[in-house]
């Protein structure tokens, strides 16, 4: 026997049968064949019967990333190219053009890579080790795919330790400045693929943006953890009578004011502010705006961060309610996937309850679709973005 075949404990298998990707350390019954982190491993249930096959990597607690559910089926360049192909498609499908995920990992077929297309660049993050091992494989397919004018790894991120690999950033094909300008929705924007958040910008909330439309128009409103400004100048295009933008960084801020003069849209005011003290502070000077957006980072990055993260999105939800001019909006998101929708519901409805405000929730949204959720997988429906009308 020349390849690995894994043997699930009883049970295990119906996560991994709907449609989970991952196979755990703690979930195997034995292993028969040859271990080799980095190859291919065959799954099996308790019974003997075929589950599917992926990447093995005997360091990290996901022990094998599921790729194919085909025993027949070939895991070769051509198949990941088709992949990517198709995922690209996908989104063409959809509508996007300029700058789009192009693969998410696991949602898109190939677990563990991220494929981000910024105008002509491509930014990836490459977070298993089978793909790890592949990467000239992948830049080449990339190339041949979108010819790009260039390609910048930010495998920058700690989650690649418990995969035993080490942190990397980079050019690794072509050139790529330090900034680019993309188009989002209606929008430019100039970006930072190089030190920016995530791959170079917060490409899941696009659609999240541009859906600020109906609420906006002729208002005041404040963009609260503004990044480079996306919801903020959205608002602002879309016809706002003042924005004002708040972020804890220099660099942020200098975005956005970048941005604002890009497309000019002088009702765009940005300050460097903690959110949490500047909504206290808006309340004591008894200033309000007609609409608020929350978009914080992810307060619970795991499962026992739940509790302190629930009290920080109920305090900077009930700060922002207290603010609100009657038959205003909040605008509130989060992007931690611990947090799910009905626990994001149950701390809105807590903290309405305590800023002695009646709300109605009048639209509830996820990432866009660009950054499509796959069922049976948790893990990849983690944005929520929920609009309440403020009585």
């Amino acid at each position: 026997m020349d390849f690995c075949k894994i043997f699930l404990q009883p049970k295990e298998d119906i996560r991994i049968r709907q449609g989970h990707p991952w196979v755990y350390g703690n979930e195997i019954d034995h292993i028969e064949g040859i271990i080799k982190s980095g190859e291919i491993a065959y799954v099996y249930a308790y019974n003997n019967e075929f589950i599917g096959k992926g990447f093995l990597n005997t360091t990290s607690k996901i022990f094998v990333r599921i790729l194919s559910r085909d025993i027949d089926e070939v895991i070769d360049e051509e198949f990941f190219k088709q992949k990517i192909k198709l995922s690209n498609q996908s989104r063409l499908d959809l509508g996007f053009k300029n700058s789009y995920r192009v693969l998410f990992g696991e949602s898109d077929g190939i677990p563990g890579f991220i494929v981000d297309k910024y105008d002509a660049y491509l930014s990836i993050q490459i977070l298993s080790l089978g793909i790890d091992l592949r990467k000239d494989m992948f830049i080449n397919i990339l190339v041949e795919l979108f010819n790009p004018k260039g390609i910048f790894e930010r495998s920058d991120v700690s989650v690649r330790k418990k995969e035993g690999l080490e942190l990397f950033k980079g050019v690794v094909y072509g050139e790529v400045p330090e900034q680019i300008i993309i188009k989002e929705n209606e929008l430019l924007m100039e970006i930072d693929i190089i030190n920016g958040q995530k791959t170079g910008t917060f490409l899941d909330q696009q659609e999240n943006h541009n859906a600020l439309k109906p609420y906006v128009s002729g208002k005041t409103v404040l963009d609260c953890f503004s990044h480079i400004g996306g919801f903020g100048l959205h608002a602002a295009y879309h016809h706002a009578k003042e924005v004002t933008c708040l972020d804890i960084s220099e660099h942020a801020v200098s975005q956005i004011e970048k941005n604002a003069k890009l497309n000019n849209l002088s009702q765009v005011k940005a300050y460097k502010a903690n959110v949490f003290d500047q909504l206290r502070a808006y309340h004591e000077e008894n200033k309000t705006f007609d609409v608020v957006i929350l978009d914080p980072p992810a307060f619970a990055k795991k499962r026992n961060d739940i509790k302190k993260a629930y009290k920080g999105y109920k305090d900077i939800n009930l700060q922002a309610l207290k603010i609100i001019e009657p038959e205003g909006y909040l605008v509130s998101c989060s992007c931690s996937h611990y947090m799910d929708q009905t626990l994001f519901i149950e701390m809105l409805a807590d903290a309405s309850h305590d800023a002695k405000r009646i709300t109605q929730m009048i639209d509830f949204r996820i990432q866009s679709k660009d950054h499509p959720a796959l069922l049976g997988s948790d893990e990849s429906l983690y944005l929520k973005c929920v609009t309440l009308k403020v009585k």
